[in-house]
């Protein structure tokens, strides 16, 4: 009996191998529908970019977002399970055909940017909702590109018998690289053979190895003093403000004699309550990034050493809670080429004369370096630079240490402007961000069809990922099985702004696309007069 089921097992393994060279021999013809379906759900796209886009939620309040992300899923065949890794927005939604096939996993953020809010299509400053969030990194189009390639290949799965798992994924709290750490902890990629995030551009591009950047760890230092009348007997108080001024003077002397590729940066969260009052409780929150995990590590130390020293000078206590974290990126070299010469395949979008006006008048408008509109030349792919330049964090990069991943960037936005910022919202609910979003999610479906039929791949990634990525360096966590994710933040924020942002969610029953509803004429260029 064990002989027959060890033969049972070997001629299934045989059969599914078989079946696996026969569809990668019809790859060519595969890709081709792909982009075809693609290309025939164009408009779900659209409706999915707008309606994300309208919604402008901020990081760990994502609630609307992740409703209607998780009911397209589900009416399209997928399982969702809500809430992983102690994240209330936090979703995974798998879709199988068969079984013993690999699991590929995309995903992208979806949270806003604060003080966001801008009216699409208007190359100007023109908030939909004075203060509110919005979306000033563009998070509103990834999941649009992921879903409708989603659905293109899960057809093609079905048409063609081809074995596997779909599993997507959000992006939570990405702004406050706050989400990614806590599915690892928890085991969300455990079984995963392959993770493709998507994250808007202006160009359509995928890197491997190092890119540059850093890996980062965000932190809240909440200082405790003694109350006091500040003017009647102010020597009785013990200022917890103080502590922070202290703190924050004490790290930019420190900062002198730090490697330039860092970068930290504070805000004071709670400074006391009024100016007649000896604050007792004073919060500060800070981020440290390096580039690698060791000086991560020894960055967050620093910070903890002056920390305690301006506790000790003010005869106050301190304590500190991580809030986020973001591990340095590491991309997949075989996954990225593979992506790559997909990415050749489609090029980029044919941009309209209008399209190019557009983007320089939001060039212009924000004094770009650069005032010559979208790209039109695709982006090379090169080797990592051998000293990669420092600046921001991603939390992929904790996914990235755990699973052979890539990011492809999708050019749905435009060049030279500030990032994180109401600019960056301008473009992301027109026809850039939806030719954009299309783009993506062709190349999306031609990579995962390439993961899904070519066993050769994932065992090239997979040995890339144990052999290079990992030969010198290997995942540190910086979070603890303490540490809980913290989904408190932003709240009183959305509870703020949120009813009347309500009024402006996209209508997709009622309007052809959002600038439609909102009564923006495309392409406005100029300032009435």
């Amino acid at each position: 009996m064990p002989e027959m089921k060890t033969l049972a097992v070997s001629v299934a393994l045989a059969a599914l191998m078989f079946s696996a060279s026969a569809q990668a021999a019809g790859l060519p013809a595969l890709k081709k529908q792909a982009v075809a379906g693609v290309q025939a759900r164009a408009k779900l796209a659209q409706q999915m970019n707008d309606k994300i886009f309208s919604f402008g939620e901020l990081a760990f309040q994502e609630v609307e977002t992740s409703n209607y992300i998780t009911g397209v899923l589900e009416k399209n065949g997928f399982t969702v399970t809500r809430g992983v890794a102690g994240l209330p927005t936090g979703w995974v939604a798998t879709w199988t055909n068969k079984t013993g096939g690999p699991v590929i996993a995309m995903g992208s953020d979806i949270d806003g940017i604060p003080k966001a809010s801008q009216t699409p299509g208007i190359p100007w400053k023109q908030p939909m909702v004075e203060g509110a969030p919005g979306h000033g990194e563009g998070h509103n189009s990834g999941n649009a590109v992921n879903v409708v390639a989603a659905l293109a290949v899960k057809e093609i799965m079905e048409k063609e018998g081809i074995a596997g798992t779909l599993m997507l994924w959000p992006g939570v709290a990405e702004e406050l690289v706050a989400g990614k750490a806590f599915m690892v902890r928890e085991g969300v990629f455990k079984n995963v053979d392959a993770v493709l995030f998507t994250h808007v551009g202006d160009n359509l591009a995928v890197t491997w190895g190092k890119p540059s950047g850093t890996g980062s760890v965000s932190v809240e230092y909440t200082f405790r003093g003694a109350s006091a009348h500040a003017a009647g007997k102010p020597w009785m108080g013990r200022s917890a403000l103080d502590a922070v001024s202290l703190m924050n003077i004490g790290w930019e002397f420190r900062r002198e004699h730090i490697r330039p590729e860092q970068r930290s940066h504070y805000v004071i969260t709670d400074g006391g309550d009024q100016p007649n009052v000896v604050p007792q409780v004073a919060k500060v929150w800070y981020y440290f990034r390096e580039q690698d995990f060791k000086r991560i590590s020894d960055l967050y130390a620093m910070g903890n050493k002056v920390a305690d020293g301006a506790a000790m000078m003010t005869d106050t206590t301190v304590e500190h809670r991580i809030l986020g974290t973001a591990a340095p990126r590491h991309f997949n070299k075989p996954i990225a080429e593979a992506a790559y010469a997909n990415i050749q395949a489609v090029g980029l979008p044919k941009w309209t004369a209008d399209q190019q006006a557009f983007a320089k008048a939001v060039q212009k408008e924000v004094r770009a370096e650069k005032q010559d509109g979208l790209a039109t030349e695709l982006k090379k792919l090169e080797p990592p630079a051998e000293k990669p330049e420092s600046g921001g964090s991603d939390d992929i990069g904790d996914i990235s240490w755990t699973v052979p991943t890539i990011t492809l960037n999708y050019p749905s936005n435009i060049p030279g402007l500030p990032g994180h910022a109401w600019p960056n919202a301008i473009a992301m609910a027109t026809p850039i961000a939806h030719d954009g979003v299309v783009a993506g999610a062709k190349v999306m479906a031609m990579t995962t069809l390439d993961l899904l039929t070519r066993p050769e791949l994932r065992t090239a990634a997979k040995d890339y990922f144990t052999k290079v990525q990992n030969k010198d360096e290997h995942y540190l966590p910086m979070i603890t099985a303490a540490d809980k994710p913290a989904i408190e933040i932003n709240a009183d924020v959305m509870a703020q702004f949120r009813p009347a942002m309500r009024a402006q969610y996209y209508d997709e029953a009622k309007y052809p696309t959002y600038l439609d509803q909102l009564g923006v004429k495309w392409p406005t260029l100029e300032r009435p007069k």
